[in-house]
């Protein structure tokens, strides 16, 4: 699975930037958001839009403020950066005390009986080092392992999809790999494949599928 870009980071920065109002609005109708392009874009402006509830409102900016933070700081690969996205993803949207924390209740993931197991801090930090160690395959691979990763494990109360997003994304940007983004006419194709890899932990399917139908990028 080789990179599909090969962008220095900066590139790959202004790739975002230039389509960061798409990738937020995609991520929002991943979420269950029925927002149109336009009305993202007015909120992302810091606009008021009618027809929806607050929390939604919270759910777009709180994506804007979080890939502003990838796109200008420096950042680690590691589970600080996690918890930080986490803080930013889900900010007026869970209690304080939640807020970059690993969760301490069981979750239901919907569309099937599978339920993840609790997370403990110590296992998260060695299955991402383990992961980020890995040297034999692309950066691009590497980056839809970690976002995969992170979904199934469920470490957090909410916004487990919209973190490992945001720190796939920090992968493929540092590496100058395009961009992991979900096209609304995909997201049911994605959600079954998803249940699925959630059930059997098989990843191999739902990887490539995403490398062939969700990289985003330019050829300069």
């Amino acid at each position: 699975m080789e990179n599909k870009f090969h962008l220095t980071k900066e590139q790959n920065i202004f790739v975002a930037k230039r389509n960061i109002v798409d990738y937020i609005w995609k991520s929002a109708n991943l979420e269950g958001i029925s927002v149109t392009y336009p009305d993202t874009q007015v909120i992302y402006d810091g606009g008021v839009v009618n027809g929806l509830t607050v929390n939604q409102i919270l759910v777009i900016n709180n994506l804007k403020y979080a890939w502003q933070f990838i796109l200008e700081n420096e950042l680690d690969d590691d589970y600080k950066t996690l918890c930080q996205l986490h803080r930013l993803v889900v900010d007026k949207l869970v209690l304080d005390q939640n807020l970059g924390r690993l969760r301490t209740t069981p979750v239901n993931i919907g569309g099937t009986n599978w339920k993840p197991q609790f997370p403990i801090e110590s296992q998260i930090k060695e299955e991402l080092d383990a992961l980020l160690s890995k040297k034999d395959i692309s950066k691009t691979e590497l980056a839809i392992e970690v976002m995969l990763w992170m979904m199934r494990r469920q470490m957090f109360i909410d916004g487990n999809k919209r973190v490992a997003m945001l720190m796939a994304n920090k992968i493929m940007i540092d590496n100058g790999c395009g961009i992991i983004t979900i096209a609304k006419e995909n997201q049911a194709m994605f959600f079954e494949k998803l249940i699925k890899f959630y059930e059997s932990n098989e990843l191999e399917e739902l990887k490539q599928w995403i490398y062939e139908h969700c990289i985003d990028g330019i050829q300069f």
